[in-house]
Parts: structure tokens; sequence; C-alpha cells
């Protein structure tokens, strides 16, 4: 018979020991499965986005390559620092780097002979990020040689029913035709003269510089333009001029003509006294003076 006193602190203390050992088996059990999510969770790599832009260097002289790995989360974009970035040309490594916290890399890179050298930049081996790459071209010219700068508005037609457009790339390029002969007749330009530098207007809805740079590079690609090199550069009326400006002050100095369509592009020129030349001939009130005017591209080589 049980004690009236000490039977029910007896039974308590049964069922806490009975007690104590569930305890334990469901703590193991989380612990178990928080373990494996981890694992499964570390095994999952990160889908990042690499992008570069085209460079511009002369023979022997070292180039660096701007590349920049970022990762989209659920609100913003942010860039994935401390890891593993590979420049490679014609399938080789031939340089290496770390990104910052940015996501900014640099790898330089010493080209020995002129002409445009395709290169490619990749995620190294590491734990977090899957691997991806991303291409864009190093334009290396000899300084005393010709350069062309030719507006990409110059090159495509206009949609139907409106007017020259400055945005040119990103959903604005989709279906976008290439100017009659425009193709040939800078393949011409460009086979035994000049170097040619495409100028790119960014407009707000086109992307990031290095996205937009991809997109003019592939549409100039698909449309059989000559290989040059690629500058995007921002809508306001300065942006032509301020570059003009910085590439003479690194030399560049043979960049003397502008072949556009805006007249804010030829303007650019114009005020610097370089030469400039406007395809198709614009509407009344929008030549500037002293610009020339090509009707078609067939006529762009009588203006130079």
């Amino acid at each position: 018979m049980c004690d009236r006193k000490t039977g029910p602190q007896n039974r308590l203390v049964a069922v806490r020991s009975m007690t104590v050992p569930f305890r334990r088996a469901g703590l193991f059990t989380i612990l178990f499965f928080w373990t494996a999510t981890t694992i499964l969770s570390a095994a999952e790599k990160i889908s990042g986005t690499l992008t570069v832009h085209d460079s511009l260097t002369s023979p022997n002289q070292s180039a660096t390559i701007e590349a920049t790995l970022t990762w989209k989360g659920f609100l913003t974009e942010t860039g994935l620092g401390g890891e593993p970035i590979e420049l490679l040309v014609a399938g080789n490594v031939v340089a290496t780097s770390m990104t910052g916290g940015d996501g900014r890399a640099f790898l330089s890179y010493t080209p020995k002979a002129k002409g445009v050298v395709p290169f490619t930049v990749r995620v190294g081996t590491t734990p977090r990020v899957a691997v991806t790459e991303a291409a864009a071209n190093l334009a290396v010219w000899e300084r005393r040689s010709p350069i062309m700068a030719v507006e990409m508005a110059a090159l495509m037609e206009e949609p139907v029913g409106q007017g020259p457009t400055v945005t040119l790339l990103g959903k604005a390029a989709e279906g976008r035709r290439p100017m009659p002969d425009a193709a040939e007749e800078l393949g011409k330009l460009t086979q035994f003269y000049y170097n040619v530098l495409y100028v790119v207007t960014q407009g707000k809805a086109a992307g990031t510089n290095d996205q937009v740079n991809a997109q003019a590079r592939q549409w100039l690609k698909d449309q059989k333009f000559p290989v040059g090199h690629i500058l995007v550069l921002p809508s306001g009326p300065e942006a032509v001029g301020a570059k003009l400006d910085e590439l003479h002050a690194a030399g560049w100095k043979t960049l003397k003509i502008g072949v556009g369509r805006t007249k804010a592009f030829a303007e650019a020129f114009l005020q610097r006294r370089l030469d400039a030349v406007m395809v198709p001939e614009p509407a009344k009130g929008e030549t500037p003076r002293k610009a020339k005017v090509a009707k078609e591209w067939k006529d762009v080589r009588k203006k130079l």
C-alpha cells in the first residue's frame, strides 16, 4: 500500500525520469535534422552573375581588366567579395585575382601583338559560388593608327513611327535592323586603315554598363559588323565630349573623326576641332555647322 506522504512524490519522480530520455531523444532528432540541412545548404552553391566590359591598350602595355561578381537577393543585388576570378586568353589562364567587398576584381594582362584579343573571365574554384563566366574583347592598337568613333545609333534603322532612338540596347534593341550597307562599308573602312570605336548610349532601363556592353557586342556580331572597341556612355549631352578628352589625355590622339546620327554626338567632335559625319541625313535644323552629311552609308567614305 502506498504511503500517502511519499507516494505521489515517488510517482512524480518516475514520470520525470521517463520524460528526460524523451526530451534527449527529441533534442537529438532536432540536431540531426539541423545538421543535415546545414550540410545540404553548404553543398548548394550561389548562382552569381559575372560581368566584364571591353578594354583598350597598346602592344607590350599592361591592360587592367575589371570584372564584377554579384548575387541578386530578394531585394537588392550585392557584390560577392573574397571569390577567385580567372582571366583566360585562348583558353589559358593568364591572370588571377580576388573580388573585393564590392564584388570587383582587377586582372592585369600584357598583350604582345596588335589586334583584337577575345578574352574570358570566370569564377575559379570556390565552395560558395557556382562556376560562371563572361566574355569581352581587348583592343590592342598602335597609338599612331587612326581611330574612327561610330555612334551605334548610326548603325541601326529607326523603329517604325519613331524618331532617332537614344536608348539603343536592352529591350529597345530587340528586332532592330542595321542600316543598309552599314556593315559592309564599315568593314571596308576598318580592313586596312581605321580602328573602330563603337559608342553606345546607356539608357536608364538598359541595364548596367557591362550588360549593355555585352548586348552591343552580341548585336554587332549577329549583324556581321567588324570587331572593335565598345564604349558605353551615359545619355547626358556632355558624356561624349568628356570621353574624347579622356582618351586624348591618355595618348589616343589619332581619334579625330566621328560618324554619328545625333546632333550632340557631332557637336562633341566639332567643338574640339575634329571631323564629324552625320548619317543618315538629319532633319532640317539638326545639322551643326561644319558637320558633313552622308545620305546613306555608301556615301560615308566620300566624306572622310
